[in-house]
């Protein structure tokens, strides 16, 4: 079992141990609420996750597929930084702590780590779930408001995963400057929507301002190709789903997809992929359509045939987000 299986076993074991029990009404309940709040204005006076049967159900409903989708970014920016490894890192709004146990499943050993949030009940779920992977044993789960006012210590690593889209516009400009200034590298997740990838654009232009060079998914560290408002661009992750999260979510299919926009960005030099696949690849026969972003800064559709030999076998083995050509 590789690192990364490994880490998203242990994840899930870890949640269906804590959650056993948990009525699964009572954290449908929860979970609507919770919905509600993310789709609608964040207070700014108290955390959306208010108690430990909230942060029970959010774990249940969102743990997985965060771990998954930030899992997918950090993948992409370590292919882009093949000798690098994080010796630290701040995970910003970590909450239960998702992006922790990413950055564990794609960096073999233990570092300091500082997990971020103002949910006091969900830093003490995170703690718990954590216990059961030793890499994560000693992480400093730390009360923090995420605002402008936050100052964040200095780390190789900052991530900060589904905390903009709860931000004010100046404070998500602080919060990605703070981590500009505190950090070699910056991953950001948001979700795969156009306002989702609005934010990720907002905030990659913040990043390359203050001299950091872009890593994934783009090809290259200028302007995004794709015309504002005509599209957006995000990426897919598998995410499977335990007995209890198919009971809260009301679906019965084993998985589900985590649609996520992302940016990783390093103050260091990087290697980007000459291009990314874009959209999913459509197969025909004899023939597989790839959508890609270059690093000619420009939106193309590439068809691969048979008459391309290996290449061809790699564009039908071709998953969205990855580099192309594959990597050898």
């Amino acid at each position: 079992m590789n690192l990364s299986a490994s880490a998203a076993e242990t994840l899930r074991t870890a949640l269906g141990d804590l959650l056993d029990g948990l009525p699964p009404k009572q954290a449908s309940l929860a979970v609507d609420r919770l919905i509600a709040s993310y789709r609608g204005a964040t207070p700014t006076d108290a955390p959306i996750l208010r108690d430990r049967a909230d942060v029970a159900a959010y774990a249940a409903y969102r743990m997985p597929a965060t771990f998954e989708a930030v899992r997918s970014a950090l993948e992409a920016f370590a292919d882009a930084a093949p000798g690098w490894t994080p010796q630290s890192q701040v995970d910003v709004g970590g909450g239960t702590g998702a992006a922790t146990w990413a950055v564990s499943a794609t960096w073999a050993g233990t570092r300091p780590v500082t997990v971020l949030d103002w949910a006091e009940p969900a830093l003490a779920l995170g703690r718990e779930v954590a216990a059961a992977h030793p890499p994560l044993e000693d992480v400093r789960w730390q009360r923090a408001r995420i605002d402008a006012s936050l100052v964040l210590d200095t780390a190789d690593l900052v991530t900060v995963s589904y905390v903009l889209n709860e931000l004010a516009a100046p404070d998500r400009a602080a919060l990605v400057d703070a981590a500009a200034s505190a950090a070699q590298a910056v991953v950001i997740v948001e979700p795969g929507t156009p306002d989702g990838y609005a934010r990720v654009i907002e905030a990659r232009d913040r990043l390359i301002a203050a001299g950091f060079r872009v890593a994934a998914p783009c090809p290259h560290s200028a302007a995004c190709p794709i015309v504002p408002g005509s599209d957006w661009c995000h990426f897919s992750a598998r995410v499977s789903r335990s007995s209890l999260h198919r009971q809260v979510k009301g679906g019965s299919l084993p998985y589900e997809d985590e649609k996520f926009s992302y940016v990783a960005a390093a103050r260091f030099p990087v290697s980007p992929a000459p291009a990314r696949v874009v959209r999913r690849p459509q197969i025909r026969k004899g023939q597989v359509l790839l959508d890609l972003c270059e690093v000619e800064e420009r939106l193309s559709r590439t068809t691969v045939t048979k008459k391309h030999g290996e290449l061809y076998k790699a564009a039908r083995d071709a998953d969205w987000g990855d580099a192309w050509p594959p990597v050898s």
